[in-house]
């Protein structure tokens, strides 16, 4: 991807079920992002760490919503999720990136899931 090409989102929308982003620039790009896609790939230190040594496979996360969006100057937004994430800042650039390599990422993070032996179902809640 080149930086120095400038894409500026045209629309911002969280689907109804609060389970899809999506997010539209202007140069024609449109992508509907999975909140459970958005949630394992925040930008946040928390996941990324600070070296890729750091970065952490967020298992559990197949059912996460999406709660606020919010916006962050002009250049990004900081989403809520309802497991209580909401410090990844997603700028324009790292969304377009999302969007443009979904089906590789997305792909990525199911094979470090299953390499590690974790779900993505959320862990069962035990009733005593």
């Amino acid at each position: 991807m080149t930086t120095s090409e400038q894409a500026w989102p045209t629309e911002l929308r969280l689907h109804k079920d609060r389970k899809t982003l999506t997010i539209a620039f202007d140069n024609g790009e449109s992508f509907d992002l999975p909140a459970e896609y958005l949630r394992v790939k925040s930008p946040s230190a928390e996941v990324q760490g600070h070296s890729p040594d750091e970065r952490k496979t967020v298992p559990g996360k197949k059912n996460v919503m999406i709660l606020e969006v919010i916006p962050v100057g002009n250049y990004a937004v900081r989403l809520g999720f309802d497991d209580m994430h909401s410090t990844g800042i997603f700028d324009w650039p790292y969304l377009r990136e999302l969007g443009r390599n979904h089906a590789q990422y997305w792909q990525d993070y199911l094979d470090e899931l299953a390499s590690k032996n974790l779900t993505r179902e959320a862990p069962a809640i035990r009733r005593h």
